[in-house]
C-alpha cells in the first residue's frame, strides 16, 4: 500500500503520423518541462510567511507600518490572496512587507481592514439587547382575548 502512495504517474498522449524517436523525446522533455514548473511553483510559498521566505521571492518587496492585531489582517488577506510577513518592531507595531507586484491587493486589503476596524464597534447589536428590547415590546402590547367558535358538523 505504501508503495502505491509513493508512485506517482503521468498520462501522456501523443498525435502523430509517424512515431519515431524524436518525437517521443521532444514530447517527454516537454512533459519533464511541465512538471519542473509546476513543482517549483508548489515549492513558493503563499499567504503569510516569514521575512527571509518572502524575501527569496522574485521581484521588489515594499514594507509599510501596521498598527493592531496580524490576526486581524490574516483573515482579510487570505481574501485577496496576497503574500506577506509580518516583523515586530514593538509591542503592538509591525512592519507589514509585501511583493511590490502585489500593492494594489495589499491598498484593497488594507482599505478593507481599516473599514473593519472602523466599524468594528457599530457592527452588530448584543443578541440579549436584542432580546430585552423584545420581551419589553411584548409586555408593552395589550393582551386581547378572542373567542372563537367551532363549527359543528351534523355527524358528530
Amino acid at each position: 500500500m505504501q508503495e502505491e502512495v509513493n508512485q506517482r504517474t503521468m498520462a501522456l498522449s501523443i498525435r502523430a503520423s509517424k512515431l519515431t524517436g524524436k518525437v517521443l523525446a521532444s514530447a517527454f522533455s516537454k512533459v519533464v518541462k511541465a512538471a519542473k514548473g509546476h513543482h517549483q511553483k508548489a515549492l513558493t510559498p503563499k499567504g503569510r510567511q516569514s521575512v527571509k521566505k518572502l524575501l527569496n521571492h522574485r521581484g521588489d518587496k515594499t514594507s509599510i507600518p501596521y498598527v493592531g492585531a496580524p490576526k486581524d489582517f490574516d483573515r482579510i488577506a487570505k481574501i485577496y490572496e496576497v503574500d506577506y510577513a509580518f516583523r515586530k518592531v514593538s509591542p503592538g507595531h509591525y512592519l507589514l512587507f509585501f511583493k511590490a507586484a502585489q500593492s494594489g491587493d495589499i491598498t484593497e486589503a488594507m482599505r478593507k481592514y481599516s473599514e473593519k476596524v472602523l466599524h468594528k464597534g457599530k457592527e452588530k447589536t448584543s443578541i440579549l439587547g436584542q432580546l430585552r428590547r423584545f420581551t419589553e415590546l411584548v409586555r408593552a402590547k395589550p393582551k386581547k382575548k378572542q373567542r372563537t367558535r367551532e363549527a359543528v358538523k351534523d355527524g358528530r
